[in-house]
């Protein structure tokens, strides 16, 4: 692994919690990670798994009623800035402009009484002493750079006047326009079609490269992780349960849990007619189970599972970790081993 000198983001035993009528909600569970210069780390789970929770506690977007600990360190090329605790206008510098993010739903991202170009120029102006007219010519190099066709014209487009896709690679723009070391995406593929997906994804590759900088890509599609990521986190009520390089994760994985995405996931490189999808759902956050989380859901689980919550550890391949206590057996098994398949029945 890259010396930690190298990380432009290190994030060390975060926990978020949350206060609420029927208790505490442990959304994040000590997660650590360090992600490096020019890399794309993967973060993915179900829907509650804690991995956006975690990225808005990176950029300091949590309400107030969050209560988050641990450290967020941003390596930049200012030096190590500690971002837990900063005040907002030492996060005004460093957002935008260090730390970009992309965000689920670009209708809510975009302002909808402003022009795309606009709201291109203004983040632009947010961090350099620059022209309007400067400005407006960067946004539309920008637009022309996420495949915006007509840029010229689509620049004094409203965001009402651009397609899904359109205006997810206008956000994709505004993160790329100050060139920062570390850009979020969180779900920026989620309820597009496959074609507009692959252009999002293309963006996305476009921004990383012409930016440099780092990306941290958070989804529950695992197909998106295979062709984008160089590293993947496997969350699950609010922790990491595994983690190593896309080739483990997809080819040697070391968690039922992960084993139950990947059958639950379509592939097009195998003619497998059925899925084997992970039955029952994630617990709540706010009544954990004693032990493993996944122990309801998991057909290996056995009465250590349920007494006793297994560490985060090394499986014997270098930087593959595992938090499962019968790892060793897993190698080998493809999701059909221990999930069943889903009925004809429920498939249609």
């Amino acid at each position: 692994m890259t010396a930690m000198g190298d990380a432009v983001l290190e994030v060390a035993d975060l926990r978020v919690e949350f206060r609420t009528d029927e208790g505490r909600a442990q959304a994040v569970r000590g997660v650590n990670y360090q992600l490096h210069r020019g890399e794309v780390l993967g973060i993915v789970g179900e829907s509650g798994s804690g991995k956006s929770v975690a990225s808005m506690a990176v950029m300091g977007l949590l309400p107030g009623s969050a209560r988050v600990f641990g450290s967020v360190r941003f390596g930049g090329r200012s030096g190590g800035t500690e971002l837990l605790g900063a005040s907002d206008s030492e996060f005004s510098r460093v957002r935008g402009q260090g730390i970009s993010m992309i965000f689920q739903d670009p209708m809510s991202s975009l302002n909808p009484v402003y022009t795309v170009g606009y709201q291109i120029a203004e983040a632009i102006r947010a961090h350099h002493d620059v022209s309007r007219a400067a400005a407006r010519k960067q946004a539309m190099e920008l637009l022309e750079a996420v495949s915006i066709p007509n840029p010229t014209e689509r620049v004094d487009n409203y965001p009402h006047e651009l397609s899904g896709g359109m205006r997810q690679r206008v956000v994709i723009a505004i993160a790329m326009a100050n060139r920062p070391e570390v850009i979020i995406a969180d779900e920026p593929t989620t309820a597009l079609d496959v074609t507009v997906q692959a252009q999002i994804l293309e963006a996305l590759r476009t921004a990383k490269v012409q930016t440099g900088a780092a990306m941290l890509l958070i989804t529950h599609d695992l197909g998106v992780i295979a062709g984008q990521a160089d590293r993947v986190l496997v969350m699950y009520a609010g922790r990491v349960v595994e983690a190593g390089t896309v080739e483990e994760i997809f080819y040697t994985p070391r968690m039922p849990y992960t084993l139950g995405l990947l059958g639950s996931q379509p592939r097009l490189d195998e003619r497998r007619t059925r899925l084997h999808p992970i039955s029952g759902v994630p617990p709540s956050v706010i009544d954990l189970p004693s032990g493993c989380p996944f122990a309801p859901r998991c057909p290996l689980a056995a009465p250590v599972c349920e007494a006793e919550e297994p560490p985060l550890a090394a499986t014997g391949s270098n930087g593959h970790l595992s938090a499962c206590h019968f790892s060793d057996q897993l190698a080998g098994l493809e999701p059909g081993d221990l999930f069943r398949p889903l009925s004809r029945d429920t498939a249609s």
